[in-house]
């Protein structure tokens, strides 16, 4: 799973979804989205529920996690040997299962890329006010370009403060207003005004909106003609360390190819610390606080600064293929109706050491999803009875660079968007056991949260909403893709209440792993792990497929959901 790498959206789609999405979601799903409370009363018991005997095991998942995670498959990023070790082992485990390839005869789908292998200076100028400040690459700021240049070269760009780089009309807020940013270098805070629910009046308060990700704030510059957009880093509203800015966007970035080879996107994208801004607002005579308090008020008015940045980064650009992994058990009664279970293979290869290791193995982000395809499938195939619609298994490229494998798989679909019934994404299943909750990212969105919660029942779970809804997390895996184009989706997994040490030992196991292995090299394969709660998970969504697949209806969004229209438009 990827913290902030979602790619810029087609601008049309993007702006219905940004129009619909801040129209609401259903009373329930908002209702418990801010509160934080149960969807449904918890179970009160703690023991353990019984382990049917289906194939889905912790020891299987285990296997797979442990190759895919190996320091032999180097990270698995795409264009690498890693990624020809992950995306063969995976289409081999597929074919031992008896599982049919895609159309055409293949375990792959070709997903043509651009690799920009950019090199910033190792310093930034700021200039103006009679004084020069230089800051530092990686330690104040981190700077790319998706333009397919050798040299992109910021020279003298001046540099305007806009709050959050938002216009949104339907919040009646624009941060452009009266703003004139052609050709200058645009400087803006993370997440949405309001800045992750400091005040819950604004937007969807504790829930981030679509406006509240970097991609939008990238794309509403570039249409307002600025030359780069610049992102303040801040910890607690990002919901991530500035080590994964780092991590994640140093080196060779992947992108999707286009027809104007990146002219239409900002020259500029990149990040800066908290405290390297308030060093250049001090340059600039002004204060941070007093620009983050106002940029936090209705009638905000944008200004420059007064400042010019100047800088310049060097590219390499390599043209490739990589490549999705599907693999199919055909319905016995209606086989071209689809459900698709998702997950990423791709982690981020090999990169900066840490305590003397380069290899960043992505074992739980997201070996572990793909040993759940594995071990759903070898679920499916054991089954006694076998799925009446087609189950579909697809492993995808470049989530970590912006969901690139699975927005082309919706772009490009193998099988009919119409008659795909839903997407089951897995990213991260995590390690520390059985737990009482099932929480769903986007709960009140559609249908699927009915299926899921009849699924939890069965093992004596209850559901909730995702309880950070100030992360975006909606917009940060690729489920999104699929709802994007209509087709419901399912991002759900065990995440809050551990069913054996409680709330408090689960929060303190994720804390632990977002501030130190999350897109480091610690995220590797441990032996001591306790698997058993994602053998739950993989269960639990094996048995949704497994009702969606006895079923002749298609699951809908509920009203209020953003992306209702764009399925009824193919399936009315």
């Amino acid at each position: 799973m990827h913290f902030s790498l979602l790619r810029p959206w087609l601008a049309p789609v993007a702006a219905g979804l940004l129009l619909a999405s801040c129209q609401g979601q259903s009373s329930t799903s908002s209702e418990t989205a801010t509160t934080g409370q149960p969807a449904e009363a918890a179970p009160t018991d703690t023991a353990s529920v019984p382990t049917p005997n289906d194939g889905i095991t912790p020891a299987l998942l285990a296997r797979h996690i442990k190759v895919l995670a190996s320091d032999e498959f180097e990270g698995r990023r795409p264009f690498t040997r890693g990624e020809e070790k992950a995306t063969t082992y995976l289409a081999s485990e597929f074919k031992k299962l008896g599982l049919k390839p895609g159309p055409g005869g293949s375990y792959f789908q070709p997903v043509p890329l651009v690799e920009i292998a950019g090199k910033p200076d190792s310093t930034a100028t700021i200039a103006g006010n009679g004084k020069t400040l230089t800051l530092k690459y990686r330690t104040d700021y981190m700077f790319l370009t998706e333009r397919e240049k050798p040299t992109v070269e910021i020279k003298n760009s001046p540099l305007v403060f806009a709050g959050y780089g938002v216009t949104a009309p339907e919040y009646k807020w624009d941060d452009y207003a009266g703003l004139d940013v052609k050709g200058k270098t645009v400087v803006v805070l993370i997440n949405d005004p309001g800045n992750a629910g400091n005040d819950t009046t604004m937007f969807k308060g504790r829930e981030m909106t679509y406006y509240g990700r970097w991609m939008y704030k990238y794309e509403e510059a570039a249409r307002h003609g600025a030359t780069g957009l610049v992102i303040i880093h801040d910890t607690k509203p990002a919901s991530y360390p500035w080590t994964v800015v780092q991590s994640s966007n140093g080196g060779a970035k992947l992108h999707p190819t286009t027809p104007d080879h990146g002219a239409s996107k900002v020259a500029l994208e990149g990040w800066m610390t908290l405290a390297a801004a308030k060093k250049l607002f001090e340059t600039a005579g002004l204060k941070y606080d007093d620009l983050y308090a106002a940029a936090n008020q209705r009638g905000f008015k944008g200004k420059d600064l007064g400042l010019s940045l100047t800088t310049t980064l060097h590219n390499k650009i390599t043209y490739k293929t990589s490549k999705n992994v599907v693999a199919v058990l055909p319905g016995t009664t209606r086989p071209q109706e689809y459900i698709i279970y998702s997950a990423h293979w791709d982690h981020l290869g090999i990169g900066p050491a840490v305590a003397g290791d380069s290899i960043y193995n992505g074992a739980l982000d997201n070996a572990s999803g793909c040993a759940g395809l594995l071990a759903i499938a070898n679920g499916f195939v054991q089954a006694r009875e076998k799925p009446q619609r087609s189950i579909v298994f697809l492993a995808v490229t470049g989530e970590e660079q912006g969901l690139l494998g699975s927005d082309y798989y919706a772009q490009h679909p193998l099988y009919p968007l119409k008659n795909t019934v839903a997407d089951i994404n897995m990213d991260e299943l995590l390690a520390f056991g059985p737990m009482r909750d099932l929480t769903i990212t986007g709960y009140g969105q559609s249908q699927l949260d009915d299926y899921a919660r009849t699924a939890a029942k069965e093992q004596n779970r209850y559901v909730i909403a995702y309880q950070h809804p100030e992360t975006g997390s909606f917009y940060r895996s690729d489920h999104f893709s699929f709802a994007k184009v209509g087709v419901p989706a399912l991002y759900a997994s065990g995440a809050f209440e551990s069913r054996l040490h409680g709330k408090a030992f689960a929060e303190k196991q994720r804390e632990d792993f977002e501030a130190k292995n999350y897109h480091q090299p610690s995220d590797q394969f441990n032996p001591t792990w306790d698997l058993r709660g994602a053998a739950q998970d993989a269960r639990l969504l094996f048995r949704i497929g497994q009702q969606l697949a006895s079923e002749t209806t298609f699951p809908q969004w509920k009203a209020g959901s953003e992306f209702r229209a764009v399925r009824l438009k193919s399936r009315p």
